[in-house]
């Protein structure tokens, strides 16, 4: 009896782009790339591929939330991980849009005492009318 029947695998391919998938044979499925015949797939003509990464998951519900996890990150996210450079991809998972939550700062809410629970980074947090102003400005609005 296996312990782990399915594996989330990246495979870098010939033009150097990476293919995410789910499988519970890593081994046939990493051959089946390299030798299928279905022309319409992602890997038909980016031949030969590599096996750079796979994970194991006892559930196949967790392996398919972390195959679509991977595939919505940025090339750099996924060569962390291939990396296994886990502080790498901590850093590369901090926001840094200027209009993100963590630069926004709530209007003082009575309720919540006088702690003052902000981002060291002050001079990075935003007022409400910034941005507001900035969303504008982004869909193409100027504010004066």
């Amino acid at each position: 009896m296996r312990l782990f029947n399915y594996f989330v695998y990246i495979v870098k391919c010939s033009d150097d782009s990476y293919y995410t998938g789910i499988t519970n044979n890593v081994d046939r499925r990493v051959y089946e790339h390299n030798n299928s015949i279905d022309e319409s797939s992602y890997t038909f003509h980016k031949r030969p591929v590599l096996l750079v990464f796979h994970e194991a998951f006892k559930d196949v519900n967790q392996a398919i939330s972390f195959e679509k996890q991977i595939k919505g990150w940025t090339r750099k996210k996924k060569e962390a991980l291939i990396d296994n450079n886990w502080d790498k991809l901590k850093e590369l998972a901090i926001c840094k849009n200027l209009t993100s939550h963590l630069n926004y700062r709530k209007p003082f809410d009575s309720a919540q005492g006088d702690k003052n629970n902000y981002s060291d980074q002050s001079d990075t947090i935003i007022n409400s009318d910034q941005f507001n102003s900035i969303t504008m400005q982004a869909q193409g609005d100027t504010i004066i």
